[in-house]
């Protein structure tokens, strides 16, 4: 090192600074993914246990914290029939490889990811296009298995296709609709009125 150049204009001082830099930001990369982990594991406070499906799920304001939460309430169970967090788990699970499948993400949006060309299915289990709680799930069944003779367009002219889901397909993906609008989204939709407030 030249004497008259100070230590931090050297190549030797900033070789040593970027491998410093770059083990330290590798260090905060394993804590934020662990961290990350903990708060986004299904059973967890923001992710919802699958059993979830058996209650009721609603989507509201929340004043203390400045931004809409979801709402778990009383027995709910999907299909009418409660179950349990093994069968819970199999049928959404087979709801999400059922949307995995048949590339749902080629036109909607889930959690905010996907592709704009159709509505986002975050809270979709709450939307109030299915009109009312009592009939919803026969509604939600027969459009994924029948699209074009239950489409459900306001006026946009965009129709899904029959994709072939069958019965059994799509009480999954209700399943996992459903359990998807418990999860915590830090308030993502915003101001989105549900089924059971759509006059509020």
């Amino acid at each position: 090192m030249n004497p008259t150049q100070p230590r931090w204009s050297s190549e030797d001082f900033w070789k040593k600074v970027a491998i410093w830099m770059t083990a330290g930001s590798f260090v905060i990369l394993i804590l934020l993914t662990f961290d990350t982990l903990s708060k986004t594991s299904v059973g967890g406070k923001r992710v919802q246990a699958y059993g979830v499906i058996n209650k009721d799920i609603d989507y509201r304001f929340d004043p203390k914290r400045n931004r809409y939460v979801p709402v778990v309430g009383g027995e709910a169970p999907l299909f009418g029939k409660a179950l349990t967090e093994a069968e819970a788990e199999n049928l959404v699970t087979l709801g999400k490889k059922t949307i995995q499948a048949k590339n749902c993400m080629n036109c909607h949006t889930l959690l905010g990811n996907g592709a704009y060309y159709a509505p986002d299915l975050t809270k979709s289990w709450l939307d109030p296009a299915w009109i009312n709680e009592s009939n919803r799930e026969n509604l939600m069944l027969a459009f994924l298995q029948h699209p074009e003779q239950n489409a459900r367009t306001f006026g946009t002219g965009r129709k899904m296709p029959d994709l072939g889901i069958t019965e059994t397909e799509a009480r999954g993906v209700v399943a996992f609709l459903k359990w998807m609008s418990a999860i915590d989204t830090n308030g993502f939709p915003h101001n989105f009125k549900t089924i059971k407030h759509q006059g509020d």
